[in-house]
Parts: structure tokens; C-alpha cells; sequence
């Protein structure tokens, strides 16, 4: 296909134009890059640049540019399948580049990566001046190559060569009884369109609990319509998530009152668990159909539509801002615990960090032996619940949204 470069900025601009949800669109005037670049822009590459530029502007870290590379990487992960070394990278609040979360099994997750750790250089690059985009073009490669990373924590730097691998996108990691009344499924991401139907197929296997713990730990989210349908697989009814256009017009989407679960429920969160996690642990907790234990939630309250481009590029585009069923704004804020437990890196040296990810202990722990601190919070917590409640057996019911449309919260991978 013959792609006119200067058409491709064009139509971006025109994208943003209709749907970008702030009106001022950063307290600009829009219209000045409209035509900024029609005599520069020469080839594609130029186009790209020029459209980078533009959507920087926007101050916005969701509204993003994607090359043909690394929109095909996030259809793959759609599709649940994956090239690189496994992890989900964002901006910081403080626009540091970071790991939101490692997805488990990947090359990133078995070298010990862990959540909000800071890619400071790729292949000894500094990153800092650098976008997402521009990071994971480096950090993607063949399968069986390497590629360098110096992680900061905790105001320490150390490199990791990590060999790249293809990536199994799996959303539910783990569907099992911790004991006679308490099933436990961890939920690993919601970018997959397979998310929900693996948690129906855990929910069945866990039909004999009373209680049940949902852990959305380290899940950066993904599509919001697998959140709308998880969330009904366990509400009544009511609003699971509104969102607010940038004229101000507000859409709930509600649940159509048959869920599939009727078993008490507790839901942990941490700094990991964003966008689609916080539709459903901000859900849940609304509805007062579950308590949360953990930490405050990563805080990431805007949906993105995607787009695809004439060259096989995409754009993201954030275009509006959702609201808990209690009408709150969490962008920028997370999603407060009930019971919260915070952990320290001591609690991590002494395999009482999240089961999975504790990396002297990695196929050494699993989530009944109750050592996670968080999860045993949980339980006690659900084991109290279960003293005074009189839950209805589980009822597996057809998936009411067997047509779900794709839009997007976040997570990359790469």
C-alpha cells in the first residue's frame, strides 16, 4: 500500500481532534499542528517523528504512537501471544520509566524483575529521555538473543541480561482450594480476550468453596470489557464502571444481574494492580460485594480506544476518564485497601512477599502455605466473613457479554 506520509500525521491529528477527552487538550491550541509539518515531513519516518512530537503535547502518557512493530506486539497480546521478555512498562508519576509488572514464567519474571522497578539503560542507553515506544523497539528482538537492562531499586543499580523468549499469556496463573471452604484464583491480566472464559473455567473448578480470594496483585489491567464481564460474573446488578467524555456525558455500564458466584469474597490489590484491576476491585468494593487487603493500587483511571494506521501502525488514544460505581476519580490516586499490608523488602528476603514472587523461593512456596502475608490477610479476613454468612451454592450460568468489543486499559508487553 502506497501511504501518503504527510496523510498519516494528518489523520492522527484529526483522530485527536475528535476523540482526545480533554477539550483544551492541555491547555493548547490544537489547531497550530494541523499543518506544522506539511513541508518537512518527507517519508514515514518523518511522519512518526512528527507525530510524536504532536502527541507529546498532550501531556497524556496513554495517548501513545505506535510503530508497526510494536502495534503488532500489543495485538499479539490480545491474542495472547507474545515475543520479547515479559513485562508490562509505564510511566511513573514522576514520568521515570518503569516495570509495571513481570509476567510470570517470562524470561523478565526468572531473572527476578519486579513491579515499579526503574529501567534506568538498555544495552547501556539511558532511557530517561526516551518514550515507551522507543524503549521497547530496544528491548524487542529475535527469540534466543539477549538484551542488557539496568534496573534501579530501591536507589541501587544492577544489570540484567535477559534472554529473549517467546511469551505465554496466560490470565489465570492459579485456581485452587487453600482449604476446605477458601478457593483462591490469582488473575495475572485482563489484556488476553480469553481473560474471562479462563476465569469461568477457575470459578467452576472452585464451586466447592464458600469463600473466595481473587488476587489482582501485579495486574496492570488490559481490556475493560474483560473487567465488565468478570465483574458480572460475581454482581447482582448495579454499575460496574462509568465513564466521563470530554464533553462531560457519562455512560455506566451495569450488570445484568446473573452472576455465576455467590461466594464471599475478599479481593487483594497492591502497586501493580492497575486500570482494569481497578475497575474491578473499585467495583467490587463499591457494591460492597468484597473487602480489599493489600496495598493502594497503581492509580491509572483513563481508557484508551486503538487504532490502527494505513502503514500498520496504531495510536492509542485516551478517551475518557472512569468512575468507581461511587462516582470516584482514582487517576493519579489508586484504590485504598480495607485491611492494608504493607510490605517491606525484609519481608520479601524472608519469603513473606507475594508467593510467586519471591525469588529464593520460587518453586519452593504455594499460595496454601499461607507464609504471603497479604494472601494470609486475606484469608483471615475471609474466614471471618464466613463465620456470619450463609452463601448460596455456585451457579454457572451462560457468559452474558458473549460479544464483547475491545477497549483498552493498559498493559504492554514486550
Amino acid at each position: 500500500m502506497n501511504v501518503s506520509p504527510v496523510g498519516l500525521y494528518h489523520h492522527v491529528w484529526q483522530l485527536i481532534t475528535e476523540r482526545f477527552y480533554d477539550p483544551t487538550f492541555n491547555g493548547q491550541k490544537w489547531d497550530r499542528w494541523e499543518h506544522r509539518y506539511d513541508k518537512r515531513i518527507k517519508n514515514l519516518p518523518d511522519a512518526r517523528k512528527a507525530i510524536e512530537t504532536m502527541l507529546y503535547s498532550l501531556g497524556d502518557r496513554y495517548t501513545r504512537y505506535l510503530d508497526p512493530a510494536a502495534f503488532d506486539d500489543e495485538t499479539k497480546q490480545i491474542e495472547a501471544k507474545l515475543f520479547g521478555i515479559g513485562i508490562q512498562m509505564g510511566m511513573d508519576k514522576t514520568h521515570k520509566l518503569v516495570v509495571i509488572a513481570p509476567l510470570e514464567g517470562s524470561p523478565a519474571d526468572l531473572v527476578g524483575l519486579m513491579p515499579m522497578d526503574e529501567i534506568a539503560e538498555v544495552d547501556g542507553k539511558a532511557t530517561s529521555a526516551m518514550s515507551v515506544e522507543e524503549v521497547s523497539k530496544m528491548i524487542r528482538g529475535p527469540i534466543g538473543t539477549k538484551v542488557t537492562l539496568t534496573i534501579g531499586r530501591n536507589n541501587v543499580h544492577k544489570k540484567y541480561a535477559i534472554t529473549r523468549d517467546e511469551i505465554q499469556i496466560k490470565s489465570v496463573q492459579t485456581a485452587k482450594m487453600l482449604n476446605d471452604e477458601i478457593g483462591y484464583v490469582r488473575l495475572s491480566t485482563f489484556m488476553s480476550q480469553h481473560a474471562n472464559d479462563e476465569i469461568r473455567e477457575a470459578l467452576h473448578k472452585l464451586s466447592p468453596a464458600r469463600g473466595l480470594i481473587v488476587d489482582l496483585r501485579n495486574n496492570p489491567g488490559g481490556l475493560v470489557t474483560n473487567a465488565i464481564d468478570i465483574c458480572s460474573m460475581f454482581l447482582d446488578g448495579g454499575i460496574i464502571v462509568s465513564t466521563v467524555d470530554r464533553d462531560g456525558h457519562l455512560q455506566s455500564s451495569r450488570a445484568p444481574g446473573t452472576p455465576i458466584s455467590k461466594q464471599a469474597m475478599v479481593v487483594l490489590i497492591n502497586h501493580g494492580s492497575a486500570s482494569a484491576s481497578e475497575i474491578t476491585s473499585g467495583a467490587l468494593h463499591d457494591s460492597k460485594r468484597a473487602e480489599l487487603v493489600g496495598e493502594k493500587s497503581f492509580g491509572k483511571g483513563l481508557v484508551q480506544s486503538i487504532t490502527r494506521l494505513e502503514d500498520s501502525s496504531g495510536v492509542n488514544i485516551t478517551i475518557a476518564r472512569y468512575l468507581t460505581p461511587n462516582n470516584i476519580d482514582i487517576n493519579k490516586k489508586g484504590i485504598e485497601p480495607d485491611y492494608e499490608v504493607a510490605l517491606k523488602n525484609t519481608d520479601y528476603e524472608t519469603g513473606h512477599g507475594p508467593w510467586w514472587l519471591d525469588q529464593d523461593f520460587k518453586g519452593l512456596r504455594s499460595p496454601d502455605s499461607l507464609k504471603d502475608l497479604q494472601l494470609k490477610k486475606a484469608f483471615d479476613v475471609l474466614k471471618g466473613k464466613l463465620e456470619f454468612s450463609q452463601t448460596k451454592p455456585f451457579e454457572l450460568k451462560l457468559n452474558p457479554f458473549p460479544n464483547s468489543t475491545i477497549n483498552t486499559g493498559v498493559g504492554i508487553g514486550h
